[in-house]
């Protein structure tokens, strides 16, 4: 096996998932994963650019930063790539008015999206808000829809906290996908875009970066 200095000879950055990388969720703000917190601080002493990138959507980039600063981390909000904000982004761009089936913990970065008469979807890691009855909203406003728009943040199967593996948002988007016939439009990993748009943050190019992800 080549030598770590030649192995990593052109690379420039370092793409960092946080869930399952840096830290644990949990109660009383999660546990930081053993030498992740040194890793980081390493990382960002050195010439890399470092970037990190999320799927988490029960939490406001605000409020994960100040957990992760609790745990011990640096690491600054405009460090995040999260898909809360791009999918705002999407929402504005495409006139799109969601219903929005997601934690009311991520509800603040929905703040200046109007969600009035919606003609989409927007479906997070709801956590207990994944009722029948929400799920069913969601349902029947696809259904009344002649071209339904279903945008979801990830679409992982689940997660770990420290009280165990946990459902993530990816069956509760599959179970839209089969009852009303469609796609959902994925945003945050493992959409190609969501990592351009982390490329483009720390100004680097696919082949310059190192990627660990959970």
């Amino acid at each position: 096996m080549a030598p770590w200095a030649e192995r990593l000879a052109g690379v420039r950055g370092v793409l960092l998932d946080i869930s399952g990388v840096l830290y644990d969720s949990g109660a009383g703000g999660g546990t930081a994963i053993a030498g992740s917190v040194e890793a980081v601080a390493r990382l960002k002493g050195s010439r890399l650019k470092v970037r990190f990138c999320t799927n988490e959507s029960q939490k406001s980039r605000a409020e994960l930063v100040g957990q992760l600063r609790r745990l011990g981390f640096d690491i600054s909000e405009r460090e995040v790539t999260a898909p809360a904000p791009a999918a705002c982004q999407i929402l504005k761009e495409r006139g799109l008015r969601p219903y929005l089936l997601i934690h009311d913990g991520v509800r603040s970065e929905f703040d200046q999206i109007d969600t009035s008469n919606p003609n989409c979807v927007v479906i997070a890691d709801a956590g207990e808000s994944f009722s029948y009855q929400n799920m069913n909203n969601a349902f029947q406003v696809l259904m009344e829809l002649e071209n339904p728009v279903l945008i979801s943040l990830g679409k992982g199967r689940y997660y770990k906290e420290t009280s165990g593996l946990m459902l993530d948002v990816g069956p509760y988007m599959k179970a839209l996908e089969y009852a009303c016939g469609i796609k959902a439009e994925v945003v945050g990993k493992p959409s190609p875009e969501f990592f351009k748009s982390a490329l483009q943050a720390i100004g680097v190019e696919a082949h310059q970066v190192v990627l660990s992800v959970y």
